[in-house]
């Protein structure tokens, strides 16, 4: 054949290649890319150091789940004391002279009772009441918060805010980054740090302190449903090595040791994760009575999303989150990679098994030698004792709604 240029050239017959070479493959676990792009906490090198095996991404920046076994992690954090890299919480403070109206403009909760120098657990919500965020608010003076972000850009929208309502606020992202302690033993590590005063700190309280020359806050607070502190850190970026060496040092005659957060005690506690059992399409009052005190509604100040959830107190909820026993082979600790999706829930009847909703977090609890999780369920599907099917990865299995938390309802181990 002759091309257009006078060349000539033999046709060659193009054969495709075998079918099997075109057929995909699914990496079992693949790898999660450490590069410039997505941000680092203060502590990710030396966290990294102690043998990280798994990471995720929570607020743009790399967050260690596991450093290989979940399970051992677990049983560490009920018997002695941990340490926990959560650099990720990045510290939004809101100041000026209108910061606490500001503030209490953005919660439900009604900020004229906290305390400066005291903390709350707090949801942020959207005009139609909808969860943004579920930060704790620490209350570091008069006019100056901090909210210790969960995984949304809550700064985005409350700078917005402020510019739009004209509020005398300035709201940064500021240079102070968290770990926490962890653990039955954690008093005794916190004692070697700052003295015996430490132990004055009441449960979601706070204090300032000075280590080593590092100007640190002390909170009384943690994810773990254990007693803990954490530690939050002014001048992150120059001085995370020295506070992470000092913590450590402090408790190796406890025996710490590095964790990820532990979603299996979590979730015994009835603890919320944003994105999973909470987000933008959840409102305060479908997640569980144990939480409705969070939304104070008889409050006089205005608050984002509160004719929203007044409506929703007087015409009730359609679905509710409830805590679940899980029957089948036990599954992971969630943070392992064995829940990748929701597991559907439905009807228990055999001949029309309509879906009822979804178990959002769930996992084997070592100590109750049970799978349980918590479940978003219409609400006609909520009473205790309820029989419901979950669609697990092992195939449909029993369950039944139970009492959430799990383990320690009243909170008493955290507050002792």
């Amino acid at each position: 054949m002759t091309d257009l240029l006078g060349h000539q050239f033999t046709e060659t017959a193009v054969t495709a290649p075998p079918a099997t070479a075109r057929t995909p493959t699914t990496a079992p676990s693949p790898q999660i890319l450490l590069y410039t792009r997505l941000r680092k906490s203060p502590y990710f090198w030396k966290s990294r150091a102690h043998g990280v095996a798994m990471y995720s991404v929570y607020n743009h920046t790399y967050h260690p789940r596991h450093y290989g076994d979940p399970v051992a992690e677990y049983w560490h954090l009920l018997d002695s004391v941990t340490l926990w890299d959560v650099g990720v919480e990045r510290q939004l403070e809101i100041s000026g002279p209108d910061a606490f109206d500001f503030t209490n403009m953005l919660v439900p909760r009604d900020l004229h009772k906290c305390a400066v120098g005291q903390c709350k657990y707090v949801f942020i919500t959207a005009p139609d009441g909808g969860i943004i965020n579920d930060p704790i608010l620490l209350r570091v003076d008069e006019n100056r918060f901090w909210l210790s972000l969960a995984d949304s850009d809550v700064r985005l929208w409350a700078m917005g805010l402020a510019h739009t309502g004209g509020w005398d606020v300035e709201i940064k992202e500021v240079d102070v980054a968290p770990v926490q302690v962890q653990g039955p033993r954690s008093k005794e590590v916190m004692v070697e740090l700052f003295g015996e005063s430490v132990l004055d700190i009441s449960y979601y309280y706070l204090r300032p302190y000075t280590l080593n020359g590092m100007d640190v806050v002390v909170s009384r607070t943690g994810y773990s449903g254990e007693v803990g502190y954490e530690i939050y850190l002014y001048n992150a970026s120059r001085d995370a090595d020295q506070l992470w060496d000092a913590v450590w040092q402090a408790g190796e005659p406890y025996d710490i040791r590095p964790i990820g957060p532990c979603h299996i005690r979590r979730i015994e506690a009835g603890m919320l994760s944003y994105g999973s059992d909470i987000t933008l399409d959840t409102n305060p009052m479908e997640v569980g009575y144990d939480y409705r005190w969070m939304v104070d509604l008889d409050q006089e100040a205005d608050f984002i999303g509160k004719d929203a959830l007044r409506r929703v107190r007087e015409t009730g909820v359609s679905r509710l989150m409830v805590g679940l026993e899980i029957g089948g082979d036990p599954l992971g600790s969630y943070n392992d990679g064995s829940m990748i999706e929701p597991f559907e829930v439905v009807e228990p009847s055999a001949t029309h098994r309509a879906s009822i909703g979804r178990v959002t977090s769930a996992c084997y609890s070592p100590r109750l030698e049970r799978n349980i999780g918590l479940a978003m369920l219409d609400i006609d599907f909520t009473q205790l004792g309820t029989n419901v099917v979950v669609e697990t990865p092992s195939g449909p299995q029993a369950g039944v709604v139970v009492e959430k938390p799990f383990v320690d309802p009243g909170k008493r181990t955290p507050r002792s």
